[in-house]
């Protein structure tokens, strides 16, 4: 079947419409004649109306029929407003539209996901929806779901949006567990293997990456990569990569944000490991070409295996910071901050530092559990070259204050003893099963009736 594009769809339905049989409204006198009159003859509408078709205001055309299920354009329209919302706004029109086009069809994949769950007698309750949602709100809006309903409403989604998206996540992994789990094996044998090939790689690199995939084949390699170039380009005006990975990546990780883990590159297919063993912490490349598709890459950390990692000691610091008063002039700012640096400079440690701040105006804020790979990427190198009492550089402006961060304890990882039996047995298993996964998305789709308007 072929998709149609959405005005193509709508000027078709238009004229349709007036090939329908008119039906005509008899203007009736009586005591409001005189004001009918009066609207004759400023609007010149006539005394006898004929409407073309029959007209509902109320009604919304279906923008897509899944096996008899009804996706509307407020349905794309909600959904495409959390896309939007995690862009902080910077699509678009042209983008817009494109994006509005992926989010039909993640619509219709979901869709098949619940028909195909409650097809097996799956069922996802209210209340399981509801409890997931709170928990959503809990992580985002302090426990206050009210606020997160009026969140979704004023930037043009809705609570229902997000709960229907939640209602397919947890029906596919219900459906997963039942229909595809049972019958992935994996080995005691394969498990060790691998426990003994990442004993053998201790030390060296491994990398937490997330993807963004596309298929293509040869007839639709160009137009894949295009799409790919401009989801691209909204990630490096500061889309959300975890937002694009859900909506557009055809990969399994599509449902963790494209979050692939750590992995060791030599698994992965070749031409992803030559362009992420250039690539540095917070880096994002593509599109590149690999088998079956186009791959964006985004490299979220990177540790060696089996290894310790500085970044997870827990630090104690002093946070030592003054602020500026409004309308400060470049001459006062600076001279602000040459007195506050001395001050800092004076400090004989940690002990002293409440004091000496007093003196200067500053204000002291201690954390006595902060872990080094929280901090921003410029202060962890600096951090992790300190003594116990040294201060990084002083770093701020204006309109933020000027701060500086004094080292006060410092508590060393453990080295890491890597994953357990059970949880490389796991990994494994989840691994095949989402492959499996794949397939079975691809059969729903190809067995579906799809009507598009």
């Amino acid at each position: 079947m072929i998709q149609k594009t959405i005005p193509t769809c709508l000027a078709v339905l238009a004229s349709a419409s007036l090939m329908t049989a008119p039906i005509a409204l008899q203007a009736q006198a009586g005591p409001d004649s005189a004001a009918t009159a009066e609207v004759e003859n400023t609007l010149n509408i006539p005394s006898t109306v004929v409407l073309l078709g029959k007209s509902d205001p109320n009604m919304r055309k279906a923008t897509a029929l899944v096996n008899g299920s009804v996706i509307t354009g407020t349905d794309v329209d909600q959904r495409t407003a959390l896309l939007v919302a995690a862009s902080d706004g910077k699509i678009s029109p042209e983008e817009l539209q494109r994006v509005r086009e992926q989010v039909l069809r993640n619509l219709i994949d979901e869709t098949l996901q619940i028909q195909e769950a409650a097809a097996q007698e799956i069922v996802v309750s209210k209340d399981e929806i509801n409890q997931r949602y709170a928990q959503v709100a809990a992580q985002n809006f302090g426990n206050d779901t009210a606020r997160m309903d009026t969140y979704l409403t004023g930037v043009g989604s809705s609570a229902a949006s997000l709960k229907r998206q939640i209602e397919g996540e947890l029906a596919w992994q219900r459906l997963l567990r039942r229909q595809i789990a049972p019958f992935v094996n994996v080995s005691e044998e394969e498990v060790r293997e691998l426990l003994k090939r990442m004993e053998e790689s201790r030390g060296t690199d491994e990398y937490r990456l997330g993807e963004i995939y596309l298929s293509a084949t040869p007839e639709t390699k160009g137009a894949v990569l295009e799409n790919a170039q401009r989801i691209m380009q909204q990630l490096e005006q500061g889309g959300s990569f975890v937002a694009y990975a859900r909506q557009f990546s055809e990969a399994s990780t599509a449902a963790v944000g494209g979050d692939l883990g750590f992995v060791r590159l030599e698994t992965l297919p070749t031409q992803m490991q030559v362009v992420a063993r250039g690539m540095q912490t917070g880096q994002l490349v593509g599109p590149f070409e690999i088998p079956g598709g186009f791959e964006i890459l985004y490299l979220i950390d990177k540790r060696q295996i089996l290894m310790a990692d500085p970044r997870d000691a827990m630090l104690s610091l002093k946070q030592i910071s003054i602020a500026f008063p409004a309308g400060t002039t470049e001459p006062a700012a600076a001279a602000r901050v040459d007195e506050f640096t001395k001050g800092v400079q004076s400090m004989r440690g940690c002990g002293d530092a409440d004091a000496v701040a007093a003196t200067i105006g500053a204000e002291v804020v201690a954390n006595d559990n902060i872990r080094v790979r929280s901090l921003p990427e410029q202060l962890q190198g600096l951090i992790l070259g300190m003594q116990l009492g040294e201060t990084t550089p002083p770093f701020g402006s204006i309109s933020d204050g000027v701060r500086v961060l004094m080292l006060c304890g410092r508590d060393d990882p453990k080295s890491d003893n890597g994953p357990t039996f059970d949880q490389m047995l796991d990994q494994m298993e989840n691994d095949r099963i989402q492959k499996r996964a794949q397939r079975y998305l691809r059969d729903l789709r190809n067995d579906a009736y799809i009507e598009y308007n």
